[in-house]
């Protein structure tokens, strides 16, 4: 319940959390077998991060 005030205080990056974990939810369900590292990377959007520069991602060792 939001404060009488009206103001609610949202967490973006929660949101953006929560919005990424449903769409591998989405894509695990459809899958037929276990989702490879690189699907995992597709669906949460990590190469296009990785090409944007926008830090080094996971390393798979």
């Amino acid at each position: 319940m939001a404060p009488l005030g009206g103001t609610a205080v949202q967490d973006h990056v929660a949101l953006a959390e929560i919005e990424l974990y449903g769409e591998l939810m989405i894509a695990a369900a459809a899958a037929e077998e276990p989702l490879s590292l690189a699907s995992i990377d597709a669906v949460l959007r990590v190469c296009a991060d990785r090409e944007r520069g926008a830090g080094p991602g996971p390393t798979a060792d």
